[in-house]
């Protein structure tokens, strides 16, 4: 049985401001001495002042979690992407290389790049949008991951549940509750997966407002930490926000530029609620596995609390009543 004291004890307690220095100089750069942490959870990602040069992202992967394989995957899709044009923030190749490891810390470099939190205040930028992940998505299509993983139930819902369930991180008077929603979701989602049959491509996978930064020449993409292969709608859905109303008025501008460059089945309209259904499930899981990390306590504090898991399953069962909802209308 998974307990909160056996989980992955904190895998960057010794990743120094010289280690990183040190890892930076390892490539072949003269580090200034100025670290700046930026804001990262899953990873240690940090801002290094190079002298007589621009700053470098130095990213310190989690160690276990990714395979090197599934890392030069997902560097090769950054690179490939990069160089058609498509604005994404790909990683340094230095002798060849874009994976490196310095005192058992995999890392990479990535050049810094500049720009705000996308408002998608008007149309255009909503088409400017679309037109972006089109082409990304158009890209995607044209071959599949190996090593990267398949966006599923069985990973999004069944695996962090069944964390939270043999964890004992649920207070008795909701556990059958938990349990009772957590099911239903996950046959109700896997019976739109099902009756959809969605094609599937390579994708940004966790492609949220904070991952992606916007100048006055449109969006870039950042992290790609997460791609995963999976229907193109994963990285739509979570860009829309609002009313019903506000929300469908979004997706018919984000999809007029989408469609100039990838076609887009309809249908997948109808995996927005479940898609949203799955990503919660797999949230609070992926916070009981990262626990015994010191940054997750502090940051999330709330976490774990009594009253947290009965929002919890409360939010979860209003999730499974709008899954039933009708699709969105545009």
């Amino acid at each position: 049985m998974v307990s909160k004291n056996t989980l992955q004890a904190a895998p960057y307690t010794d990743l120094s401001p010289d280690r990183v220095l040190d890892a930076v100089e390892s490539c072949g750069f003269v580090p200034d001495g100025r670290v700046l942490a930026l804001g990262s959870y899953e990873n240690r990602v940090y801002q290094v002042g190079i002298e007589e040069g621009l700053p470098l992202i130095a990213k310190f992967y989690r160690p276990q979690r990714w395979t090197r394989a599934a890392l030069a995957e997902e560097h090769a899709f950054a690179l490939e992407l990069s160089s058609a044009e498509i604005p994404v923030v790909a990683p340094l190749v230095i002798n060849g290389e874009s994976i490196f490891v310095h005192d058992e810390y995999p890392f990479a470099l990535y050049p810094r790049r500049g720009g705000r939190w996308p408002e998608l205040a008007h149309p255009k930028d909503w088409e400017l949008m679309g037109r972006f992940l089109g082409r990304l998505h158009r890209l995607g299509s044209a071959a599949r991951f190996v090593e990267r993983p398949t966006l599923s139930v069985a990973r999004l819902v069944h695996e962090p549940a069944r964390l939270i369930v043999e964890g004992d991180w649920l207070p008795d008077y909701v556990l059958e509750r938990y349990i009772t929603v957590v099911e239903a979701i996950s046959e109700a989602a896997t019976q739109s997966l099902d009756a959809i049959s969605p094609r599937l491509l390579r994708l940004h996978g966790d492609c949220h407002r904070n991952n992606v930064l916007w100048t006055d020449t449109g969006p870039h993409f950042v992290d790609l930490d997460d791609c995963v292969m999976g229907p193109a709608i994963q990285d739509l859905w979570m860009l829309l926000a609002g009313s019903t109303a506000e929300i469908s008025i979004q997706c018919r501008d984000l999809l007029e530029g989408y469609e100039q460059f990838m076609e887009f089945d309809r249908s997948e309209l109808l995996l927005i609620e479940p898609l949203r259904a799955m990503r919660m499930v797999h949230y609070t899981g992926w916070l009981a596995r990262r626990w015994d990390d010191p940054a997750f306590p502090s940051a999330f504090p709330w976490f774990g609390t009594p009253r947290y898991f009965e929002e919890h399953v409360q939010e979860l069962e209003r999730q499974l009543e709008a899954m039933g909802g009708p699709a969105l209308v545009l």
